[in-house]
């Protein structure tokens, strides 16, 4: 998820966001509705930015990848890929609607005949939302760090963008409900799992901010 990095490389600049106390958020009521104040250190500002331009290129990627439907163009109705990704994280950013086969009560034939109908009709659009809130982030990180102030559609889309890097991490950290919590230090990916406790602890300040609550 490091543009232009390994993660061994990633792994020096991610471990020292384990060193920093995550900034909360603080909601402010104004006169055009609540604003969302918090800072960012510079690297974490740098690392932010870089992490969600990655994911923004990996969707990109998954866009090209559709056929070229000519009915499509007649119609001006876009359609996407109808089969699933074949990398495991953008699988994990772009589910089938039924998870397993067997989970349509036709069969899994049937499943996966709707399967490909659902992802090319819905899959541009759902592509579309995840890259807007992915650039409205990308428009409002502080460069270079410092403070920062967002709106509700702003924070709103931070949370978006900021919980699909988790699930691409997650993936690639193949972290399950269990776990884990600790990698050794010696190992490549142990920056990217204090990366993915830092997004995850994030994510969480904000939402409680945009539901009005503290921690």
């Amino acid at each position: 998820m490091c543009p232009g990095s390994t993660p061994q490389g990633c792994g020096q600049r991610c471990s020292r966001i384990a060193d920093d106390t995550v900034r909360k958020w603080r909601r402010v009521e104004g006169a055009d509705g609540p604003r969302y104040r918090s800072a960012l250190a510079a690297h974490e500002a740098d690392l932010l930015s870089s992490l969600v331009s990655s994911l923004v290129g990996m969707l990109d990627d998954r866009e090209s990848a559709a056929p070229v439907d000519e009915l499509a163009e007649i119609t001006g109705m876009r359609t996407g890929n109808s089969l699933p990704p074949q990398d495991e994280t953008m699988k994990r950013l772009l589910p089938d609607f039924y998870r397993q086969a067997t989970e349509h009560p036709a069969g899994s034939g049937a499943a996966e005949s709707l399967n490909g109908a659902l992802r090319s009709l819905h899959e541009p659009e759902i592509i579309d939302a995840k890259r807007e809130a992915a650039q409205r982030l990308l428009d409002t990180v502080p460069a270079g760090g410092g403070k920062f102030e967002l709106g509700e559609d702003d924070a709103q889309a931070w949370v978006s963008a900021v919980n699909d890097v988790r699930l691409a991490l997650g993936t690639m950290l193949d972290i399950g409900a269990d776990g884990p919590d600790r990698l050794p230090t010696d190992h490549p990916m142990a920056g990217h799992l204090d990366v993915y406790q830092w997004l995850t602890v994030l994510q969480e300040y904000l939402v409680l901010s945009l539901m009005g609550k503290s921690r």
